[in-house]
């Protein structure tokens, strides 16, 4: 969806300050690994014994991340320490949790190569992201930019006709610069930023846009949007005839065009560039013969009803979210995006990812869990400051999936891969 030129100043301001000391294009350039070694990958990946649990384990601990929650030596957390987090709860879910990497990252706020921890218990799937994530790194890393960041909540207003609507809107017009400072009494770090109208017959939707820090963001656009609407009710002459706090057009934890015009979230790109003979040497397969299978997969998603053309988006955003104490069910709008791949003229392959719709944050929610806080340290992205960091990793970790799974189909080898890998019953 086309947006004003103010904010698309606004963004690319924001972008260029994010590049201190260097400049946006210096920022986003791939680092070639002679000139940037590359660090070790995670040693022994399909290892499943325990001997290979622990060097991987020992791998991370000489890097000086603590991952004491994640081996399962500390005590569960009591329970008045989640209070908000949970209601009636009766214990804790084992999840085990992998890692890939290392993961060279380009971007805006990330740069820098990561080791990615995923929570899964699909057998293939770290394999598969792990091979995507080295294709990435040995083709000088995947670029980021965090090109918008914004949430909203869309109450709905029903009049009994069309006169008490216009009346309505007469008075609103006038009245929206006061709902900033209602947002202000309400939160230190979320700023209301636009309001939107939308009119069906005598109703109208009014979509409350915020920026919301480095939190996901959920609750707080839901309590400041509460306490707009409880002051237009009271101070507006015309009453409505019924108000609901969302009248289901925020696109709230479900996949919405509305949100794939836009964004709600951080919308992130990513874009490689793979030479052929990594292609050859890693995927086993040819630039071209990915191309055929993304034309083939554009056309099936298009006669499906797909919102976007992407071939597992959900996959890593659902493996990361858990890892990393997200809202797991925000994958449903998050893995709403679109992925592109093209042979360039010299042979080599351009791939992109384009995720309108990351919920993510890096406090609040479930970030404060003793395993979730250290899967975000691993990435440096614990606490505040980090959010839009930890946005483009997770756009990096798509990026990385989408390579390995076009190019297991391409190269015939994608149930071969799930056989291997399977839980043997």
């Amino acid at each position: 969806m086309p947006q004003s030129l103010d904010r698309t100043k606004r963004i690319f301001n924001d972008l260029t300050a994010a590049c201190s000391g260097s400049s946006l294009e210096e920022q986003l350039r791939p680092r070639d690994k002679k000139e940037f070694p590359l660090p070790k990958r995670v040693p022994v990946p399909n290892d499943s014994t325990s001997e290979g649990l622990k060097a991987r384990q020992e791998f991370f601990r000489k890097m000086g991340h603590k991952i004491e929650a994640l081996t399962g030596n500390v005590p569960p957390v009591p329970p008045e320490q989640i209070v908000g987090n949970i209601e009636s709860q009766i214990g804790y879910a084992s999840m085990p949790i992998g890692a890939i990497g290392p993961l060279r990252i380009n971007g805006t706020y990330a740069r820098g190569d990561f080791y990615v921890p995923m929570a899964t218990t699909e057998g293939a799937l770290i394999a598969s992201y792990g091979r995507g994530a080295h294709v990435i790194s040995q083709s000088g890393g995947v670029t980021t930019a965090c090109v918008a960041d914004s949430i909203f909540r869309a109450p709905a207003f029903v009049f009994n006709n069309l006169s008490e609507l216009s009346q309505f809107m007469g008075w609103l017009l006038p009245n929206i610069e006061h709902f900033h400072g209602i947002v202000a009494q309400n939160t230190r770090f979320g700023k209301l930023i636009d309001v939107k109208t939308t009119v069906s017959d005598s109703t109208v939707w009014l979509t409350f846009e915020y920026t919301t820090g480095d939190a996901a963001g959920q609750n707080m656009v839901t309590i400041c949007t509460d306490a707009i609407c409880q002051y237009i009710v009271n101070s507006c002459p015309v009453k409505p005839r019924v108000w609901f706090l969302d009248g289901n057009m925020s696109g709230d934890k479900k996949a919405t065009v509305l949100a794939f015009q836009s964004n709600r979230g951080k919308k992130v790109l990513a874009e490689v560039v793979v030479p052929r003979r990594v292609v050859q040497r890693f995927l086993h397969t040819e630039p071209e013969m990915m191309q055929e299978f993304y034309k083939v997969s554009k056309r099936g998603a298009l006669q499906s009803g797909g919102i976007g053309v992407q071939g597992h988006f959900a996959n890593a955003l659902a493996a990361v979210y858990i890892a990393c104490g997200q809202d797991a069910a925000c994958v449903s709008e998050s893995a709403v995006g679109m992925t592109n791949l093209e042979v360039r003229e010299d042979g080599s392959m351009y791939v992109s990812a384009s995720l309108p719709n990351l919920t993510v944050g890096t406090v609040g929610g479930g970030t404060h869990l003793p395993a979730a806080k250290e899967c975000l340290e691993m990435l440096g992205c614990a606490g505040a400051g980090n959010a839009k960091k930890f946005a483009e990793i997770v756009a990096a970790t798509v990026l990385s999936g989408e390579i390995s799974i076009v190019g297991a189909f391409s190269a015939g080898h994608f149930a071969r891969a799930h056989a291997t890998h399977r839980h043997k019953l």
